[in-house]
């Protein structure tokens, strides 16, 4: 498998370095998403993947072809990008590259300041490389659950990949 570049600030920084970030994840972000959710909302217990930013620096840096697994995800878009950097969803469940997903999908355009949430749990996305090599993303991504999708649902392997342990 190639190896994808991509960048993170963890949780741990976030806290530290942006405290009010790290506060609205579990305040009025957390508040946000249980509007928007048709059941109570709570923020991951596990602080390594609560309210991380995603960075892309350049055009060969990007984000993957995946679903989530936890039910709702909450992206605060930091800077804005005309083209590149796109989030890109596929409306086929089953799409399993990024061929198929972009044979049929919707297009969401970085906005900084834009908030949105979703259940990206059957609906692969993936993120389009920029276009300049002098362009960066950033996107805090914030990982949120439910009594019917609780964080205990969360596969263990993938705590293995992310992180190295369960």
């Amino acid at each position: 498998m190639r190896h994808i570049a991509r960048g993170r600030v963890h949780a741990y920084q976030v806290r530290s370095r942006l405290p009010w970030l790290y506060a609205s994840y579990y305040g009025t972000f957390l508040e946000l998403a249980g509007v928007v959710c048709g059941e109570k909302v709570t923020p991951a217990s596990d602080d390594r993947y609560s309210v991380v930013l995603n960075v892309q620096r350049g055009a060969q840096m990007r984000f993957e072809c995946h679903i989530d697994s936890n039910p709702l995800t909450g992206l605060l878009f930091c800077t804005d990008h005309v083209t590149g950097g796109e989030l890109v969803f596929a409306h086929d469940a089953a799409a399993a590259s990024i061929a198929d997903v972009e044979r049929d999908c919707s297009v969401v355009r970085p906005s900084a300041g834009h908030l949105i949430f979703f259940d990206a749990r059957r609906y692969p996305h993936y993120v389009r490389p920029l276009t300049h090599a002098s362009d960066m993303r950033v996107v805090a991504v914030m990982n949120y659950y439910t009594e019917s999708c609780p964080e205990s649902s969360r596969p263990p392997e993938l705590n293995r990949h992310l992180y190295g342990d369960e």
